[in-house]
């Protein structure tokens, strides 16, 4: 249900975004090359998130608990990444309140960065429960957790993608 509400609130804001770009108002921003970045750090941190799925389903708990702690730490780095791409359109003049283009730059970005930091949240708690400093899981509801956080992370994976790809080459 999560994932169907954050489908719809991107898809709304990419028609929009699609619909708006027509407008005389309409000034591309130039694409910071931190985001390139950002896009093999994400990448990245799928496949880490995939190993540490397996190393669960495994029963290798402290494989597990490394590979959490990897994907939580490239999603640090992507935010990060993200940050100083903020920083380099705003070097560049680029505003949220600058033209249409730029506010939906930030508007993508940021919403997708707030998606992503819940995503952390979740792993963050994934890895305490791994350490065993969070109690009274049993194996079958920790594997749910797990995959279902998988799941959510490989979501934000993809939207991440596709983002990157409406606002590189739909201007």
């Amino acid at each position: 249900m999560l994932l169907a509400a954050v489908v719809m609130i991107f898809a709304a804001l990419g028609s929009a975004y699609i619909f708006l770009s027509g407008g005389e108002q309409w000034q591309p921003v130039r694409m910071p090359r931190t985001f390139i970045l950002s896009t093999g750090l994400i990448l990245i941190s799928s496949v880490t998130m995939g190993a540490a799925r397996r190393q669960l389903h495994r029963e290798h708990n402290r494989q597990y608990e490394r590979w959490l702690l990897s994907t939580l730490l490239l999603g640090g780095a992507f935010v990060c990444s993200q940050l100083v791409g903020w920083k380099q359109l705003v070097g560049e003049g680029a505003y949220l309140s600058g033209n249409p283009h730029s506010s939906f730059f930030y508007l993508f970005t940021g919403a997708h960065g707030i998606h992503l930091l819940g995503g952390m949240a979740a792993l963050s708690y994934l890895a305490l429960r791994a350490r065993k400093l969070v109690f009274g899981v049993s194996g079958e509801k920790r594997v749910a957790a797990a995959d279902a956080v998988s799941l959510y992370w490989h979501f934000m994976d993809g939207l991440w993608v596709a983002l990157f790809l409406l606002l590189l080459l739909w201007k």
